[in-house]
Parts: C-alpha cells; sequence; structure tokens
C-alpha cells in the first residue's frame, strides 16, 4: 500500500511540474524563446513514462514488498532541492531547451554550486525511487538509460547556452 501511495504521489508531482514547465514555456515562447533538443525530447518523455511502468510492473511480480524509510526521507529531501532549482530559474525553468538570446544565463541559487543541478537531482530521482522499494532491476536499467540520454542533453544545452 506504501508503494502506491508514494508512486501516486511522485505521479502526481511530475505532473505539477510539467504543469509548470508548460506555463513557463508559454511564457518563454513570448518572449521569442527558440527550442532546442527538439529531437531527443520525446526520448526524455518516454524514459520516464516506461520507467514508472516498470516501478508498477517488477513491484507487482516482486516476491517481497519492502521499503526505505531512509531512501524515501532522502527522496523528500531531493524534492526540496528541485524546487530550489525551480526558484532559482524562476519562469525560466523548463523540462525543454528554450533559449532567449541576450538574456545572462542565471547563476544564482542552486546555480552558484552546480551547472546542471536539476540533471544531478534526476539521476538520483531515478535511482532513488526504485531502490527505495528494491526494485533492482528498474533501478540499474533506467539509471543506464538516464545516463545515456541526459549526457545527450546537457551536451546540447551546453552548446546552446555557450552561443
Amino acid at each position: 500500500m506504501i508503494f502506491y501511495i508514494f508512486i501516486s504521489f511522485v505521479i502526481l508531482l511530475r505532473i505539477a511540474e510539467l504543469l509548470i514547465a508548460r506555463n513557463h514555456e508559454v511564457w518563454l515562447r513570448s518572449q521569442r524563446a527558440i527550442e532546442y533538443g527538439k529531437n531527443h525530447y520525446p526520448f526524455i518523455v518516454a524514459l520516464h513514462i516506461f520507467f514508472f511502468i516498470s516501478l508498477l510492473t517488477e513491484y507487482t511480480f516482486q516476491q517481497r514488498h519492502q521499503y526505505s524509510v531512509y531512501l524515501i526521507a532522502i527522496y523528500v529531501l531531493l524534492i526540496a532541492m528541485k524546487i530550489w532549482v525551480m526558484m532559482s530559474l524562476g519562469k525560466f525553468w523548463n523540462t525543454k531547451i528554450l533559449r532567449i538570446h541576450n538574456i545572462a544565463l542565471i547563476k544564482k541559487g542552486a546555480y552558484r554550486f552546480v551547472k546542471h543541478p536539476n540533471y544531478v537531482i534526476v539521476v538520483a530521482e531515478i535511482l532513488l525511487i526504485p531502490l527505495a522499494f528494491e526494485l533492482i532491476c528498474t533501478a540499474v536499467i533506467f539509471s543506464v538509460l538516464n545516463a545515456v540520454i541526459i549526457t545527450i542533453r546537457i551536451k546540447e544545452e551546453n552548446r546552446v547556452l555557450a552561443q
């Protein structure tokens, strides 16, 4: 039961993030933002959809249903960190790469310490969520897939930000 409540909570958070990103996207496009990375974005969306499918599937077929309160607590800290990242970027935070030329890069908040803090958080989430429920296959497979897509994403984002 804890698993289903937790996963429902995580899915609701993701939906909220997408709604925020959509609102920000509307504003960014009204400011003549240009989108980059369109080719790999569908793979990011697919990765996250299949991540949740894998979580549910592996949990369903798992023999014992245990969870780690400590890993769930760390995940809650990650949520706080993600909120900090989102607040640091304000209306510039998005799930897509949208760039308004001649706007200085934001280097406050989390961005004072790490160049891509949101990706660090996503990497940790992809690992921690399944490990909190001993879903090892999902943790390993999606950590590898996520590493591939985030590598592509960061290269594209760095290229755009260097312009």
